[in-house]
């Protein structure tokens, strides 16, 4: 969808990453995890091989395991629809800002790989960042 494919594919992944918590846990979210990215690495490989264009904003299964690596802290601490959304913003900004090293991730990691890790460098900066608030902050 546009304009902001990456954020419509965050807005989708994000109430299925709170069902798999609320259902499945820590462990749950984990596996989905690691089944999207695997999944992931390959559909942006083929894509990319198809289309002949780097990270299509088309492909947004990257969107989705880097919302659900945001959501981790959740899974171990709980939140309230106010952490989740911080959680979904958090995520947004670091992948639309891309600091270092996202940024050096995004630039030189190809492929199918390289679609998905910077994406998984902006999910483990915003759960860092959403771990800080509820644990210090109680948010």
């Amino acid at each position: 969808m546009r304009p902001a494919p990456g954020t419509w594919g965050s807005l989708a992944a994000a109430p299925l990453g709170w069902f798999i918590i609320q259902h499945t846990g820590l462990a749950g979210l984990l596996v989905g995890c690691t089944a999207v990215f695997i999944v992931g690495v390959w559909a942006a490989e083929a894509y990319e091989t198809h289309k002949s264009e780097h990270d299509s904003p088309e492909v947004v299964i990257d969107e989705v395991i880097g919302q659900w690596i945001a959501f981790i802290p959740l899974a171990v601490l709980s939140g309230t629809i106010w952490a989740y959304g911080l959680g979904f913003v958090l995520f947004r900004l670091f992948d639309i800002w891309k600091p270092w090293p996202i940024s050096w991730l995004d630039k030189h990691v190809n492929g199918g790989l390289g679609a998905m890790v910077d994406d998984v460098a902006a999910g483990i900066a915003a759960a860092l960042g959403l771990w800080l608030v509820r644990v210090f902050f109680r948010f």
